[in-house]
C-alpha cells in the first residue's frame, strides 16, 4: 500500500518490516489484555464477594505484591535457561489455572496462597516477551515493536476495564473465567506459532544474575527506572485518593483516567515510528520530565476537568516513553542474558508498585501539595539521570550491534 508519491503509507510505515512471530506475540498480548478483568477489581472482590475487612484485603494484596516482586528475576532466569517460548506459555497456563482456583476458593488461607501464586505467575511472561522481541527484531526496529506491544496492552486493558466493570455487577466468577481463557489462548498461541529464539546454549558464555548486577550501566538504568515507576504509579494509587479527598465522587477518577486510555490509543500509533528514530535516552528523559510535570500540576487543580487536563499532560509523556524502555534493555543485554536483564528491569516495576502506595499515601497524609511537588521533582530527577546515562547506553548499543549473534 503506497501513497500517490510512492512513499510508504501510514499503515505500512507503522507496521511494516516486522517478522511474523512478532505479530503472533502482538495478537496474543492483545487477546490477553482484553481479558484482564480480575486484577483491576481484586480489592472490590475481596471485600465485597469474600467479605474481607480492608485490613485483611490489604494484607492479601501485599502478598500478591511480594509474589510479583519475586517473579521477575526468576522468570528472567527461566527464559534464559529453558527458553522464551516455554516460559511464556508455561506462565500463561499457570496463570489460567490459578485464576480458576482463586475464583472458587473461599477460605482466607486458600485465597492468600492463591494470591501469592498469582503474583508469581501473572507477570512472569514479561521477561520472556521482552527477550523474544529482542531476539526477533533488529535494533533499529525494536522501539517501534515495543511501542506496538505497549499500544496493544493499553487498547486491550481499556476495553477490559469497561467490560469488567459491567460484568462485575452480575458476579465475579465470569471475570475469573474470561481472564483464565484469554491467558490460555495466549499461551497456546505462543507455543504453536512462535519458534524458540533463545541463543544456542553451547555458544553462550556462562551467565548468572551476578553478571547482570555487575553491569553498572544496567543497574543505574534500573534505579532510574524505579524512580520513574514510583512517580508514574502515583496516578493509580494516590491520585484517586487525592481526588476523593477534594470531595469529588469516585466516578470523577474514572472520567479523568478515560483521557489516558483515549490518548494512548489515538496518539501513540501516530508518534511511534517518529519516536523510534530518535536517541532512546533523550526520548525517555523527555517522557520522564513530562510525566513528572503533569503529575506536579495536580497540586493546583481541584475539579474533574482540571484533573482530566493533568492526566492529558502526563499521558503525553507516557506515550513518549512507549517502546523506548524495553529497547534500551535489549541494547544493554548480551544475547544469552536477555531474559535476566529483562527480569531485573521488571523488578523495578514490581518494587515501584509496592513503594508507590506505601510512601505516596504518607506524603498525601501530610499534604496533597507536598506529594505532587515531590513527585514532580522526582520525575525531573529521573529525566536528568537518564540524560547523564545516555552516552554510556549509546556506547553499549554500538558494542552489542557489532557483537557476533548467539
Amino acid at each position: 500500500m503506497t501513497t500517490v508519491t510512492g512513499r510508504p503509507g501510514f499503515l505500512q510505515s507503522a507496521t511494516g518490516g516486522l517478522p511474523r512471530p512478532f505479530w503472533v506475540l502482538f495478537a496474543g498480548t492483545l487477546v490477553n489484555r482484553l481479558g484482564t478483568m480480575v486484577e483491576p477489581f481484586i480489592g472490590i472482590y475481596l471485600t465485597q464477594a469474600r467479605g474481607m475487612s480492608l485490613a485483611a484485603a490489604g494484607l492479601v494484596m501485599t502478598v500478591f505484591g511480594v509474589g510479583s516482586l519475586l517473579s521477575q528475576p526468576f522468570a528472567g532466569w527461566l527464559a534464559d535457561h529453558f527458553g522464551r517460548r516455554v516460559t511464556l506459555s508455561g506462565s500463561m497456563i499457570a496463570t489460567a489455572v490459578t485464576f480458576i482456583a482463586l475464583g472458587y476458593t473461599t477460605s482466607l488461607h486458600g485465597i492468600t496462597a492463591a494470591m501469592l501464586v498469582l503474583g508469581l505467575v501473572v507477570d512472569a511472561y514479561r521477561p520472556a516477551s521482552q527477550a523474544l522481541v529482542a531476539d526477533l527484531v533488529s535494533p533499529e526496529d525494536r522501539p517501534r515493536a515495543f511501542g506496538l506491544l505497549f499500544w496493544a496492552v493499553n487498547l486491550g486493558f481499556s476495553i477490559a476495564m469497561i467490560a469488567g466493570g459491567w460484568l462485575a455487577q452480575t458476579g465475579f466468577t465470569t471475570l475469573f473465567w474470561i481472564d483464565a481463557v484469554t491467558c490460555l489462548i495466549f499461551g497456546v498461541l505462543v507455543w504453536r506459532a512462535i519458534p524458540e529464539t533463545r541463543p544456542d546454549r553451547s555458544e553462550d558464555t556462562p551467565g548468572r544474575f551476578a553478571d547482570v548486577l555487575r553491569d553498572r550501566v544496567m543497574v543505574t538504568y534500573v534505579v532510574i527506572s524505579l524512580t520513574f515507576t514510583f512517580v508514574y504509579l502515583q496516578a493509580y494509587t494516590t491520585l484517586p485518593l487525592a481526588m476523593t479527598g477534594e470531595g469529588l465522587p469516585t466516578s470523577a477518577y474514572g472520567m479523568a483516567m478515560a483521557v489516558n486510555g483515549a490518548l494512548i490509543v489515538v496518539v501513540q500509533p501516530l508518534t511511534n515510528r517518529w519516536m523510534s528514530r530518535r536517541d532512546p535516552s533523550a526520548v525517555l528523559a523527555a517522557g520522564f520530565a513530562v510525566v513528572g510535570l503533569g503529575l506536579a500540576l495536580t497540586a493546583v487543580v481541584s475539579s474533574t476537568l482540571g484533573y482530566a487536563v493533568t492526566v492529558a499532560v502526563w499521558t503525553l509523556g507516557e506515550v513518549v516513553t512507549a517502546g523506548v524502555a524495553g529497547s534500551i534493555v535489549a541494547s544493554l543485554a548480551p544475547a544469552h542474558l536477555r531474559g535476566r536483564y529483562s527480569g531485573l528491569y521488571g523488578l523495578a516495576w514490581s518494587a515501584g508498585g509496592m513503594l508507590a502506595p506505601l510512601i505516596g499515601t504518607r506524603l498525601l497524609a501530610v499534604s496533597s501539595t507536598l506529594l505532587w511537588l515531590v513527585i514532580g521533582g522526582l520525575g525531573l530527577l529521573a529525566a536528568v539521570g537518564q540524560l547523564a546515562l545516555g552516552p554510556a547506553i549509546r556506547r553499549r548499543s554500538r558494542t552489542q550491534e557489532t557483537a557476533p549473534a548467539g
